[in-house]
């Protein structure tokens, strides 16, 4: 059974790899002996990478390209398949969004909403997924097998409750309202999955999405969490590790006969 759900001496690409998600899925992977292709659009120097991954960065390799520049996926792949052949599994894991922090037009209401914000965050998480997956999978295609794993999220299956969010006019006198880009862009993953699962299914090429729920982290305000909590059956965030289970299953033999379907990892969120 333990074969069944195996990744060792699969080739996996990861994007946005050195972000905390990214990272995760990169260390366990490797930990379970596949070979972890790192896309990123910033370099990173050795040393920081052993920093990042101390027992597995022998298997972890980083290739400098940004899922907006489809020059640099195409070239980042023809490197990885010259020297680890054509992957395994893509999982399209880079994303953006609006900080909590951030300018106070980025996170004001929907009718003053910035074009620019909306269109940097489009590009990034879903058209950066439309051209990494047009690369990489025209090779799993050729190859006949391949599976791409899209990153979703909660708020690509149901809108931002803004009523989480009111303690910040409470507090800071400002109003705050979570931003329209990320939840349109994560919707968008949905059906492109399902076009990809069909459009690619004669060449066995699976395609997948997972949808997360919260993670813990220690950038949420206090009174967030509380209010978030309250909507979330099992009580409580996510621990990071615990996504891992469900990438690793889509990423092995364990699922040769999923395609297009969303897998939901939120703890209840969006069952109320």
């Amino acid at each position: 059974m333990s074969d069944l759900f195996s990744v060792r001496g699969k080739t996996i690409i990861v994007t946005g790899g050195l972000g905390q998600l990214g990272r995760s899925f990169a260390n366990h992977l490797a930990g379970e002996g596949a070979k972890v292709a790192i896309y990123s659009r910033r370099p990173i120097a050795d040393d920081d990478l052993a920093a990042l991954f101390p027992s597995t960065v022998d298997d972890i390799r980083v290739f400098e390209a940004s899922v907006t520049d489809k020059a640099a996926l195409k070239a980042a792949t023809d490197e990885l398949v010259a020297n680890w052949g054509v992957p395994h599994v893509l999982i399209n894991n880079a994303g953006i969004d609006s900080k909590p922090s951030g300018p106070a037009e980025q996170n004001g209401p929907f009718e003053t909403y910035p074009q620019e914000f909306w269109d940097e965050v489009i590009d990034v998480n879903l058209t950066g997924v439309m051209l990494t997956t047009q690369v990489v999978g025209a090779e799993m295609a050729e190859a006949r097998r391949g599976s791409i794993i899209n990153v979703g999220s909660m708020y690509g299956m149901v809108s931002p409750n803004q009523a989480l969010y009111a303690y910040r006019e409470k507090r800071d006198g400002v109003p705050f309202y979570k931003a329209v880009a990320y939840a349109a862009s994560k919707s968008g993953l949905l059906n492109l999955t399902r076009y990809v699962a069909t459009y690619w299914a004669p060449k066995n090429v699976r395609c997948n999405l997972i949808t997360f729920g919260g993670v813990k982290t220690a950038t949420f305000d206090k009174e967030f969490i509380d209010a978030f909590l309250e909507r979330v059956p099992l009580g409580r965030q996510a621990e990071i590790e615990e996504f891992n289970g469900v990438v690793q299953f889509l990423a092995s033999d364990a699922s040769t006969y999923m395609t297009g379907a969303n897998t939901v990892v939120d703890g209840g969120f969006t069952a109320w």
